[in-house]
């Protein structure tokens, strides 16, 4: 039988008993995705890096522990881990310099006004989803930049369907208001 074959659950059952082959093939399975997901959610690589390892390590340590009999998919409970991690970092965080557009501009074939450009738009994005509340910010990067269905973002922040719905509502105008009050200020700079 091949590896795509066998589910996560069965994957995390065998990881329980110790098989060190059954988690790597649940890390190859998980790894990249949920990185991509801990270093948006967090806007750093190395910290994302740091979560997918403790989440890994929670998994090899948990999973004696997995109960089939819970119905909950391997996914959304480790969504649920990662988005936990994520918030104990926030928690701890400390303010940082971004040194990144540097980096970029020294390496990237495009030329430089146009690496700023990007860069400027996408930390305009970035730091109108910082500013939106916790939760709102989760829902939107499960549902929107994970592409998870809102049931299973639900599940994965623990609240109700509708309490999820209510946060991408309130979150997606939240995002408009903020970019919205940006490009009023841009505009009374210039004019």
């Amino acid at each position: 039988m091949g590896t795509d074959a066998i589910t996560d659950e069965e994957l995390i059952l065998r990881i329980g008993e110790g098989d060190q082959t059954a988690y790597g093939i649940l890390v190859d399975r998980h790894l990249s995705l949920n990185l991509g997901y801990a270093t948006k959610l967090l806007g750093n690589a190395a910290e994302g890096e740091e979560v997918m390892q403790e989440a890994f390590i929670r998994v090899w340590k948990h999973a004696s522990r997995w109960d089939p009999a819970r119905k909950t998919r391997f996914t959304t409970w480790f969504y649920r881990v990662v988005t936990n991690l994520c918030y104990d970092v926030c928690r701890k965080r400390k303010p940082q310099s971004d040194v990144g557009i540097l980096d970029r501009m020294a390496s990237d074939d495009m030329s430089a006004d146009n690496v700023i450009a990007v860069d400027q738009r996408s930390n305009r994005i970035k730091k109108a989803l910082e500013e939106l509340p916790q939760r709102q910010h989760t829902a939107i990067m499960l549902c929107y930049f994970q592409g998870l269905s809102n049931r299973e973002a639900a599940e994965v922040m623990e609240v109700s369907l509708n309490a999820l719905e209510s946060y991408l509502v309130r979150g997606r105008r939240n995002l408009a208001d903020i970019l919205s009050d940006e490009k009023n200020s841009l505009l009374k700079e210039i004019g």
